[in-house]
């Protein structure tokens, strides 16, 4: 694991790899792929990244440390949700799943209304399982992904690793880095505000849905950064994810699809440090909200973009999820074959989501990093695809566990008071002795602060 580190440190920052303690084994999750190695080195880049800011503070941070028991919680933390007791409802709409084609498996993402209500336009059904499943039956997967895509839903057939390895899309990745970190303007040196914490009085202005934006905000948070989180009254949302990723976070809500609102946003961005979005590549551009508009706009900003697919190649623009990337890069497939099925298997978390949402924040802060010392406006971005790339390049495992409760994790969780309820929560992972993180409130209700800039306050 320290060498997976250290390439993903490299990657990051072109430094050699600080001292780090890394604990455990990869025995904890089923399957072969090292989700256990990846996400725990995820969680360490991310806390050294919060290590080197609270240096330049003056801070010594200490041995920054990882665990993997703790790495494989915090990769599925979403499972760990409780509301007094009793957990939220299931993340999955009643038509999401996996369906047999004519020849092959096909997923389709159905959480949200307007991607369920793509699926039933596209192939004529009504919002029911087995009529959907009768529909797809008499296709080929090819025939229902590229129908329910059109019509602007998200779907992805089951590919082999050696099928997206020669797709376009998979080509297209394969010559993407990890995390891309890049200058896109000039700016004066940036100061950082008296605090003890690594991203203490950095604003955050969170434009992200589901899990892998959500997650890096969350990780920004617990290091002391003004997270504001906005969204939109009217956009659907999913209980579960919200509770658990809106840690120390505020949250309001701005109309984009307004002018007022659009003016609205820049008066927020005028005033960040951080901007954190998960839209569709090129979906901020259309309304003037590119990276290097939002650079000249806010010199010395940070920008960081999250997509499903990378932002290179045909599908660059495709919507996605971290379960259509498994299916359509061989990771289901292989899954599958492992396993001694012909259902698909995917990873036992939701870990190319999860991972990328720690791997952004270490290049976020790295980014703030340089604005510091370097000076200049920075852009960020990372893709679900280049993380399970990556995770693909990191070998295999021998499995140990046949479930993922076969672990106690009994200790890494706890109990705070919240706007939800008492809610059960996974503790914040990661060891910096010099500043150890943690979030200053539980979530938030979507929508309960007002969308301005303010001090965080419990």
């Amino acid at each position: 694991m320290q060498d997976v580190l250290a390439g993903v440190w490299q990657t990051l920052t072109g430094e050699s790899l600080p001292a780090v303690s890394l604990t455990g084994d990869e025995s904890l999750l089923p399957g072969t792929f090292r989700v256990e190695a990846a996400a725990t080195a995820g969680i360490a880049a991310a806390t050294l990244a919060a290590g080197e800011l609270l240096r330049l503070r003056g801070i010594e941070p200490g041995t920054v440390g990882a665990d993997t028991r703790h790495a494989a919680a915090a990769v599925r933390s979403e499972a760990f949700v409780r509301v007094d007791g009793e957990p939220p409802a299931s993340p999955w709409g009643p038509i999401a799943g996996d369906y047999l084609a004519s020849d092959g498996w096909v997923k389709l993402h159905a959480n949200y209304p307007r991607h369920e209500a793509a699926v039933c336009w596209s192939l004529g059904v009504p919002a029911q399982r087995d009529a959907v499943a009768k529909t797809v039956a008499a296709k080929t997967a090819a025939e229902v992904e590229s129908a329910v895509v059109t019509a602007g839903g998200a779907a992805a057939l089951m590919r082999s690793r050696d099928e997206w390895l020669a797709h376009p899309q998979g080509q297209a990745v394969a010559g993407l880095p990890l995390a891309e970190i890049r200058q896109i303007g000039d700016a004066p040196k940036n100061t950082l505000f008296d605090s003890d914490r690594p991203m203490g009085g950095v604003r955050v202005l969170e434009l992200t849905h589901v899990l892998a934006g959500p997650v890096a905000g969350r990780v920004l948070a617990a290091h002391g950064a003004n997270v504001l989180h906005v969204g939109a009254a009217h956009l659907s949302r999913i209980p579960a994810l919200t509770m658990d990723t809106g840690h120390g976070k505020r949250s309001g809500f701005v109309a984009l699809d307004t002018e007022g609102g659009r003016a609205r946003l820049k008066k927020l961005i005028a005033r960040a440090d951080v901007v954190l979005q998960s839209f569709r590549p090129g979906a901020l551009e259309r309304i003037g909200f590119g990276p290097e508009v939002l650079a000249e706009l806010r010199p010395g900003l940070v920008t960081a973009d999250l997509s499903a697919y990378g932002w290179a190649g045909p599908w660059a623009r495709r919507r996605g999820f971290d379960s259509l990337v498994q299916m359509a890069s061989g990771i289901a497939e292989e899954g599958a074959r492992v396993a001694g099925t012909d259902r698909p298997t995917p990873l036992p978390a939701q870990a190319l989501d999860h991972t990328t949402g720690w791997l952004a924040a270490a290049a976020i802060m790295t980014a703030a990093r340089r604005t510091v010392v370097e000076g200049g406006s920075w852009n960020v971005r990372l893709s679900l695809a280049g993380t399970g790339r990556w995770l693909d390049s990191l070998g295999r495992k021998e499995p140990s566990v046949s479930s993922v409760d076969s672990v106690d994790y009994g200790d890494l969780v706890e109990e705070v008071d919240s706007d939800f309820g008492k809610l059960t929560r996974v503790k914040m992972a990661g060891d910096l002795p010099g500043a150890q993180p943690h979030w200053d409130h539980p979530s938030h209700l979507p929508g309960a602060d007002s969308a301005v800039w303010h001090p965080v306050s419990s």
